[in-house]
């Protein structure tokens, strides 16, 4: 069910944000809707997380590693 809020914010910000709603293509409130899931899902993990670990979450870049490529580490670091 959705229900509507009022967000009081400064005027510049209001502009900036629609400027970046514009080019993304993505209304404001779907905009808000994302960043409050994001806060609800990084919420739950930081709960779950020690101190430490919470604290280097996403100091390095992401980069994929497939699955064989790592087997294939493992395997040769414990040869």
């Amino acid at each position: 069910m959705q229900t509507k809020l009022t967000l009081r914010l400064e005027e510049e910000l209001i502009q900036q944000t629609k400027e970046i709603s514009r080019k993304t293509g993505k209304s404001l409130s779907q905009m808000v809707a994302d960043y409050f899931s994001l806060l609800t899902a990084q919420s739950s993990v930081r709960s779950t997380l020690p101190p430490i670990t919470r604290s280097l979450k996403g100091i390095l870049a992401a980069k994929e590693v497939a699955e064989g490529d790592y087997r294939s580490f493992l395997e040769k670091k414990y040869q």
